[in-house]
């Protein structure tokens, strides 16, 4: 344990901590930002005592990235939102942009510092410990993975970096430097053992004893990761963050029983009813929308931002010792679909696919025939076969039937030959409209 002091103080202790913060970063937003001065007066809370604690965030409105994004100009390429004079201003992180724009996160050096020591005991958690080699295959670059893999430096270890795209170079390194940890998405492990499985590369008996994944759903699925550890021999435990909150905010324990809440006195999280944005108690087996508040941000913090993470909740004790809460990610809200009023998230039928290994692959691909959220059963769904398998009628339905009873949804599956769908080296896309 990174911090044993802080991460298994009583929560209690922590939340009045928190409330701490939380004024002085409600006092900082009205002093320093011109997004949220405007937002919060035109909302009718135009001083800090009007505000309160903690326990009346749930009056204030929520912020959307779509605000962000449109507060943004020649004159404010980052947003009004950025609340830090530009000398203050070390690093200017950004997203991909493959919708348009790139959006840029800036942090002052006490921001760089505070995702980098989140990350630190989100990651540690998982079992890696200082003097250890672990190998990355993010591209920090630009983008905001290049904190999070700052963590490892922090810890103490040997930091491989590799990056994307670059499986030669990664299980060569993997043979010759016998690396004890790795770190890529879900997919992209799927993805490597399929490749060393072609190519009569060990990987079982590789150095790799702990994979951590991140970047997408999938690592907390029990069939994944069950594959997962079959196939590499090793630990899997997943982390998670959000780019204008932070990176590898939460991280999994060797418990494997959901990611702990890392930055914490950084961060407070809330869950809402993605419906009518109504607070939905933290405590176990609870379900709703991801929002998160900084506590003590300088560059650009943000208020109470919709994530649209679909999560799961955990608060009771768990048996390492830490007390912050745990969550696992079950999808994006952006990435559900409506099938006659209910709603199915992609990663859900992946994991319930899952569950009819050997014979299938693990790979789906949903094929709605309309654009839109909203669809009409029933759901077209391309399952893969496993290598070697051949298809049947009989598959096809015993799939439906798990999914209708699961799931509540009327679906159509269409088994499809081993190697027919999209392999990934980053992350894997699930749905595709109109296919």
């Amino acid at each position: 344990m990174l911090e044993s002091d802080l991460e298994t103080m009583p929560w209690s202790d922590q939340v009045r901590l928190d409330d701490a913060l939380y004024r002085r970063q409600i006092e900082y937003l009205l002093a320093h930002s011109r997004f949220y001065q405007a937002k919060l007066g035109q909302a009718g809370f135009a001083e800090p005592k009007m505000i309160g604690g903690l326990d009346a965030i749930a009056r204030l409105p929520f912020t959307e990235k779509t605000e962000i994004r449109a507060s943004v100009s020649e004159a404010d390429p980052i947003g009004t939102h950025v609340a830090a004079s530009p000398d203050r201003i070390i690093r200017i992180f950004s997203t991909s942009g493959t919708t348009g724009t790139p959006s840029y996160i800036p942090l002052t050096a006490g921001d760089l510092d505070n995702w980098v020591t989140g990350s630190s005991r989100s990651y540690s958690a998982s079992g890696i410990k200082p003097g250890e080699a672990i190998i990355s295959t993010y591209n920090a670059g630009p983008f905001v993975a290049g904190a999070a893999l700052g963590a490892f430096d922090r810890l103490g270890m040997c930091h491989i970096p590799v990056g994307t795209g670059n499986t030669e170079r990664l299980m060569t390194a993997i043979r010759l430097l016998k690396p004890s940890a790795a770190v890529m998405t879900p997919s992209y492990a799927a993805y490597l053992a399929e490749w060393a499985a072609d190519r009569n590369f060990d990987l079982k008996g590789s150095s790799v004893r702990r994979l951590l994944v991140a970047g997408e759903p999938g690592g907390g699925e029990p069939a994944m990761r069950a594959r997962l550890e079959e196939s590499w021999g090793a630990k899997v435990t997943e982390a998670m963050g959000i780019g204008d909150i932070g990176v590898s905010l939460w991280g999994e324990c060797e418990e494997q029983c959901g990611m702990h809440l890392g930055a914490r006195g950084f961060v407070h999280a809330e869950l809402i009813d993605p419906e009518n944005g109504e607070p939905i108690a933290m405590e176990d087996g609870a379900r709703g929308e991801l929002v998160l508040t900084h506590l003590r941000h300088e560059a650009a913090p943000l208020l109470r931002l919709r994530t649209r993470d679909h999560v799961e909740v955990w608060t009771s004790p768990c048996r390492c010792g830490r007390t912050a809460p745990r969550l696992r990610c079950i999808g994006r809200t952006d990435d559900m679909l409506i099938v006659r009023g209910v709603n199915i998230f992609p990663s859900a039928i992946r994991e319930l696919v899952n569950e009819f290994a050997p014979a299938v692959s693990g790979r789906i691909l949903i094929r709605p025939p309309a654009a839109g959220v909203r669809q009409e059963p029933p759901l077209p769904v391309s399952v893969e076969l496993a290598r070697g398998r051949e298809g049947n009628l009989r598959l096809a339905e015993r799939i439906q039937t798990r999914l209708r009873d699961a799931l509540v949804v009327t679906t159509r599956v269409e088994l499809v030959p081993w190697g027919t769908l999209e392999r990934s080296e980053y992350k894997s896309k699930l749905v595709r409209h109109g296919a």
